[in-house]
C-alpha cells in the first residue's frame, strides 16, 4: 500500500492542478457506473458506513458504534466488507481463529470480534450469504460508492482534522468523487473529533441538508496504563498523528516513531527495524494499534514472540450526542422498536 502524497493535504498547488482532468475523468467514470447499474435490494436493511476519500478517517469505529445502536434496537447486525488488504474474494465468514490479515484484511479481524463479519468483493453476494446465516440487518464497512447494493441508509465518515483534504478529486486529491456528488447520498455526515478541517465539511454538509453527527475517538482502559512511559510507537493507518497524539494525551513518552503505509502488510524485516529502534531509542514498552497489531501472524511472526511484547491502543467510537443518530436509524428502518 502507498501512502498518500503530501499534496493532497495542502492547499491546490500545481501538481494538483496538473492532476485535475484525471480526478474529473474518475469522478465521471463513477458517474457513468452508477447510471449503469440496478441496485439489488436484500431481505434486510443495510445501513453503509464509508468515507468521501481515500485512507482513513474511523469508519470501522463508526461502522462498530453503530452495531452497538442496531443490537440495542432489538435486530442482529452483521458487518460485509470488501476485505482490503485480504487475497480471499469470498463470499466468507470470517474467523479469527483460521483467518490472517493477508486472508481477509485488517479490518475484518476487528469487525468479526463484536459480530458475524462477511468478506465479499461481490458486495451483493456477501449481503445474500449474511441474510441467509441469520443477519436481521447487515452494516457495510465501506461500499458507499459501490452502487450495486440498496443501501436502506447511509452514513459518510470524515476526520475533523483531515477533513476531505484539498478538495480535489483522486489522483489530484484524496476525494472518490466530488464531496457535494456525494452528500447528495448521504444520510448523515459523522465528523471525529475536533478540527477546522472538518468543521468546514460539516458547514457544507448542513447547508445541503445532511445531518451532521460529531463523534470522538476514546482509548479503552487498558491504554491508560501507557501514562509516564517511554515508547517506540508505530502504525500504519490514515491518520497515523491521531494515534500519536492519543498517546500524547496519555502523557506517555514517545522516544521514536514509526509511520508506515495505511493497511501496510509487515514484513520478519520491519519487525527487526522496529525492535532496533526501540532499543537505540531505549523504550521501555512498543505500541501500536489495534488495527496494525492483527497484521502479525505466523507467517511475519513466528512463534508470536513479537506480538507477545506488544501494546496496542484500542479505541472506542463515542456520538456526541447518540440519539440523533439513533433516531435517523429508526427513521429509516421501521423494523428497529
Amino acid at each position: 500500500m502507498i501512502k498518500a502524497p503530501g499534496f493532497w493535504h495542502r492547499q491546490s498547488g500545481p501538481v494538483a492542478r496538473a492532476l485535475r482532468p484525471l480526478g474529473t475523468a474518475y469522478s465521471f467514470g463513477a458517474k457513468l457506473r452508477d447510471l449503469a447499474t440496478t441496485p439489488t435490494q436484500v431481505a434486510v436493511p443495510v445501513i453503509c458506513v464509508g468515507n468521501p476519500t481515500l485512507g482513513g478517517a474511523g469508519k470501522t469505529p463508526s461502522a462498530l458504534a453503530i452495531a452497538d445502536i442496531v443490537d440495542r434496537a432489538g435486530l442482529t447486525p452483521h458487518f460485509l466488507t470488501r476485505g482490503y488488504g485480504g487475497r480471499l474474494k469470498g463470499p466468507l465468514l470470517v474467523d479469527g481463529a483460521i483467518h490472517a490479515a493477508g486472508d481477509v484484511g485488517d479490518e475484518p479481524l476487528l469487525l468479526a470480534r463484536r459480530a458475524a463479519t462477511h468478506v465479499a468483493r461481490d458486495r451483493v453476494a456477501g449481503a445474500k450469504r449474511a441474510v441467509e446465516t441469520g443477519a436481521q440487518a447487515i452494516i457495510m464497512d465501506d461500499g458507499f460508492q459501490n452502487p450495486t447494493l440498496f443501501k436502506t441508509i447511509s452514513f459518510l465518515v470524515v476526520d475533523g482534522a483531515a477533513g476531505v483534504g484539498n478538495g480535489e478529486i483522486f489522483p489530484a486529491g484524496p476525494l472518490r468523487a466530488s464531496l457535494g456528488q456525494q452528500l447528495t447520498r448521504a444520510d448523515g455526515l459523522i465528523i471525529v473529533g475536533p478540527g477546522a478541517q472538518g468543521e468546514t465539511v460539516a458547514r457544507l454538509a448542513a447547508e445541503a441538508g445532511v445531518p451532521v453527527l460529531p463523534a470522538v475517538l476514546q482509548p479503552n482502559t487498558e491504554a491508560q496504563t501507557l501514562g509516564s512511559t517511554r515508547l517506540l510507537a508505530f502504525c500504519g493507518i490514515g491518520q497515523p498523528e491521531k494515534f500519536f497524539q492519543t498517546l500524547t494525551d496519555l502523557n506517555a513518552e514517545i522516544a521514536d516513531r514509526m509511520v508506515f503505509a495505511d493497511h501496510h502488510r509487515y514484513k520478519v524485516a520491519d519487525i527487526a527495524e522496529i525492535v532496533a529502534r526501540a532499543e537505540n531509542a531505549k523504550a521501555q514498552t512498543i505500541v501500536t494499534t489495534e488495527k496494525d497489531h492483527v497484521r502479525f501472524d505466523d507467517d511475519n511472526d513466528p512463534g508470536g514472540r513479537f506480538r507477545a511484547r506488544l501494546k496496542t491502543v484500542a479505541v472506542s467510537l463515542k456520538f456526541i450526542d447518540p440519539e440523533n443518530i439513533a433516531a435517523l436509524i429508526r427513521q429509516k428502518l421501521p423494523e428497529l422498536t
